[in-house]
C-alpha cells in the first residue's frame, strides 16, 4: 500500500498531524510510541498551553492520546531508521517492514546528543541504528548495544539469538532486564574505533573488541534519517509552510527548531499536514 502521508513521531506535532490527516480523509500511517512522548509525559506542569491551564505532562499526554484515539488514529510502534526520496514516493525503512508514502512529515523531536567520533563514518560498516534490521548479519560474532532507554533491551535480546557475544551498555540508571547471556556494563562510550570496519568500542574504562556497535537512541538525527535533507545543526531547515529541501517532505515540532514549546509543536504539526495535503492535491491536479 502507498499511503498519502507517513508521519514519524507521536508527540504534539505528530499526533496533531495525524488528527488533521484523518479529518482531511487522507490515508496515512503514524509511527511512534503508544505512550506518546516521554518528554511530554515527564513534564512537571505546563502553564502556557491554551485551554489547558496548569496541566501536568502526564495529563497532557493522556489528553493527546485520548483525542487521537477518539478520531480513530492508530499508532504503529515500529521505529523508522531511514527515509529515502524515490521520486514520486518515499520509501521508509522500518525495523521489520518497508513502507511507502507520497509525502512524509518528520515530527521525531530533536537529538541533542552529538554522534560519537567515527560513528557517521562507520555507519553501515559495523555501526547500526537497528538491531532488529541487522541482527542476522552478526551470527557467531561479537556486538555491543548502546541503549538510551529500557525499551532497547528487547533489541539486545534479539541480537543475542544470533551473536556469539553481546555487551549491553545502558545510558540510563534503571535496572536492566536482559537475557543472562548478555553482559551488562555500566561504562561511558567514548569512541568507535576502526579503519574500514568497526574493530573496537572505546569506553571510559577500556577498549572492547567487537564486530559491530548498535547505537539505539530515541530518535535518529535528521541528516541520518533522511539522506540529502538540508539541516541546521540538530534541526531540519524548514520554510513557513513546514516544507523542507526535499519536495514532499515536511517537518514540525522540536525537529524544526526553537523554541521548544508544546503548543508551537502542535501548531506546526497542523501546518505541516495541511501543506502535505495541498502538495498531494497539486500533484493530483497536474497529473490529471
Amino acid at each position: 500500500m502507498v499511503y498519502d502521508i507517513a508521519i514519524i513521531g507521536t508527540g504534539p506535532a505528530g499526533l496533531e498531524a495525524a488528527i488533521t490527516a484523518q479529518i482531511r480523509k487522507k490515508s496515512f500511517i503514524l509511527f511512534g510510541s503508544k505512550k506518546s512522548s516521554v518528554k511530554v509525559e515527564k513534564a512537571h506542569t505546563i502553564l502556557n498551553y491554551l485551554g489547558l491551564p496548569e496541566i501536568t505532562g502526564a495529563e497532557m499526554s493522556k489528553a493527546f492520546l485520548n483525542h487521537a484515539a477518539s478520531m480513530g488514529v492508530e499508532i504503529t510502534e515500529e521505529q523508522i531508521t531511514a527515509v529515502y526520496a524515490m521520486g514520486e514516493t518515499f520509501a521508509l525503512q522500518g525495523a521489520v517492514n518497508m513502507y511507502e508514502a507520497k509525502t512524509v512529515i518528520l515530527a521525531t523531536g530533536v537529538v541533542m546528543e552529538k554522534p560519537y567520533p567515527n560513528e557517521e563514518r562507520l555507519l553501515g560498516r559495523g555501526v547500526s541504528y537497528c538491531a532488529t534490521c541487522d541482527a542476522a548479519l552478526y551470527k557467531g560474532k561479537t556486538a555491543v548495544v548502546i541503549g538510551s532507554s529500557s525499551k532497547e533491551e528487547e533489541e539486545a535480546d534479539l541480537l543475542s539469538e544470533y551473536a556469539a557475544k553481546v555487551y549491553y551498555i545502558p545510558l540510563y540508571k534503571d535496572e536492566v532486564h536482559t537475557k543472562e547471556c548478555i553482559e551488562v556494563i555500566r561504562e561511558k562510550p567514548i569512541d568507535v574505533i576502526g579503519d574500514r570496519q568497526v574493530e573496537k568500542l572505546k569506553t571510559d574504562q577500556r577498549e572492547i573488541e567487537t564486530d559491530g556497535v548498535f547505537i539505539l537512541r530515541d530518535a535518529v538525527s535528521p541528516g541520518q534519517l533522511v539522506p540529502g535533507l538540508e539541516t541546521n545543526g540538530a534541526h531540519v531547515a524548514v520554510n513557513v509552510d513546514m516544507s523542507t529541501s526535499i519536495p514532499g517532505c515536511f517537518a514540525a515540532g522540536d525537529i524544526a527548531g526553537l523554541p521548544y514549546q508544546y503548543i508551537k509543536a502542535a501548531g506546526q504539526g497542523n501546518t505541516a499536514v495541511l501543506s502535505a495535503v495541498n502538495y498531494l492535491n497539486s500533484k493530483a491536479h497536474n497529473n490529471g
